[in-house]
Parts: C-alpha cells; sequence; structure tokens
C-alpha cells in the first residue's frame, strides 16, 4: 500500500495541501487549548499543566495519525516542524501577547517546553509508523 498522495517538499505546498496541513495543526493546538481551558477551570494551575503535558501527545499522535493516513502530503519530519511551530507561533502571538498579555508562560517547561517536545516527537513518531505500515515513502525509495 502507498501513501495517499506523493509528498512535496514543504516550500513547494501550496493552496489546498498546505491549506490541510496547517487546518491539522491549528486543530491540535487547539485541543490542546482547551485542554488548558478546562483544565484551569476545574483544577489547580500545576495539575492542568500536567494533564496538558499527557494530553499534548496523544491529541496530536490522534491529529497527525488521521493527516498521515488521509493525505499525507509531507514526510514526518516536515510535518513534526510544522505543528510544533505552528504551536509555538499560536502560543507566542496568540495566547502570551493577545490573552494572557505575559510571556510567563515560557518561562515553564511543564507548560511549554516539555509539550512543544513531545508534540513534535508524537507528530513524528506517528508519521514513521504509518509510513513503516503503509511502505516507503517516495523520499526513502
Amino acid at each position: 500500500m502507498t501513501l495517499v498522495h506523493e509528498r512535496q517538499p514543504l516550500t513547494t505546498l501550496r493552496g489546498r495541501r498546505l491549506a490541510v496541513l496547517l487546518g491539522h495543526a491549528f486543530v491540535g493546538w487547539a485541543l490542546c487549548d482547551l485542554t488548558m481551558v478546562v483544565g484551569m477551570a476545574v483544577v489547580s494551575v500545576e495539575t492542568a499543566l500536567v494533564v496538558h503535558a499527557i494530553a499534548a501527545p496523544i491529541i496530536f499522535t490522534v491529529v497527525s495519525w488521521n493527516y498521515f493516513k488521509r493525505f499525507g502530503y509531507t514526510a514526518p519530519r516536515q510535518t513534526a516542524i510544522t505543528f510544533v511551530s505552528f504551536v509555538i507561533l499560536m502560543d507566542f502571538f496568540l495566547v502570551a501577547m493577545v490573552i494572557e498579555r505575559s510571556f510567563e508562560m515560557f518561562a515553564s517547561p511543564l507548560g511549554t517546553w516539555i509539550p512543544f517536545a513531545l508534540i513534535f516527537a508524537s507528530t513524528y513518531l506517528t508519521g514513521r509508523l504509518v509510513e513503516h505500515r503503509n511502505g516507503p515513502s517516495a523520499e526513502h525509495r
């Protein structure tokens, strides 16, 4: 079985394909954000951060599994970089600058840096697993 679509370098991704990739990144980020919003409303901030750090890789495993199985326009490393970059940019420009009006969240390894690393790892490993199950991608042939 081969991947649904031929893979492209990230720099040549345009139109619908780019929208699909960024849409998946947005869904993952939004679900992680929802985890924090609900968590901080019902438990302590520290507990919410722990739940978020556990939920983030699970969320991005599901999101990236869907992306790689249905679309797979980019390689696992490209996708992981895109997803984590999207999350970092949204956290910086929307959450920190607009909502919290503070960059304090970036001082917390549990609040940002650990989830960022886990998002990258879960996305990359999910992509590699899908590749392994479906055969080598065009970049590995």
